[in-house]
């Protein structure tokens, strides 16, 4: 099961940086969501990492395609009411395209637009959807079904949960507070790392 690391908008530069050049190697991919960054700050993020080691295959872009294509990077994020695949699929043809989705509806549209995965949830209670509802997690088995494209889970995630979620069968965990919250994020990654093997090696 995969991991990507999402970041949760409260870091400063510096700090964000220093925890993703920590955490990369143990994740699959580090999601750059940075609502309240420039452009232009996101685009100087990118570039340091690319330039401290992160490989290009691993950054994905939430939201900012102007930013993904001048870093010649090749995955981006499209939040729900961010743009629209098939455009974007039409210019940029080679690139790798998320999707954020909430229903089993949506997540068969954004299949069917072109997406190359979806994220859904959020699966538990989590600080950044304060006073919503989560999602019926027996709902993941028939969108799995319903889909050829792989299935993140996103919100509230830990370590505890993710042995829930790998029975469940998603094809890796969307992590924000676990990670960027944590006093040590390293040491949190690690043990997310720790049990996502786990799982796979008890095939869940």
């Amino acid at each position: 099961m995969k991991i990507m690391a999402v970041t949760d908008n409260k870091h400063s530069f510096e700090r964000l940086s220093s925890i993703l050049l920590e955490i990369h190697p143990y994740v699959d991919y580090v999601q750059i969501r940075e609502k309240a960054k420039s452009p232009k700050e996101i685009y100087l993020l990118g570039e340091r990492l690319l330039k401290e080691g992160i490989p290009a295959r691993k950054i994905i872009i939430n939201d900012r395609l102007d930013v993904a294509a001048l870093l010649s990077l090749t995955h981006v994020h499209l939040p729900g009411n961010g743009l629209p695949i098939q455009p974007v699929k039409n210019i940029y043809p080679t690139l790798s395209i998320g999707v954020s989705v909430h229903s089993q509806q949506e997540a068969i549209i954004a299949e069917n637009a072109r997406a190359d995965y979806v994220i859904y949830g959020h699966c538990y209670p989590t600080d950044s959807k304060k006073g919503k509802i989560p999602i019926a997690l027996s709902s993941i088995t028939g969108i799995k079904r319903d889909l050829t494209i792989p299935l993140y889970a996103i919100g509230g995630i830990n370590e505890e949960r993710v042995g829930q979620l790998a029975s469940l069968g998603v094809d890796g965990v969307a992590i924000m507070s676990a990670i960027f919250s944590a006093s040590q994020p390293l040491r949190a990654v690690q043990r997310i790392r720790e049990r996502c093997e786990e799982c796979g090696n008890q095939k869940i």
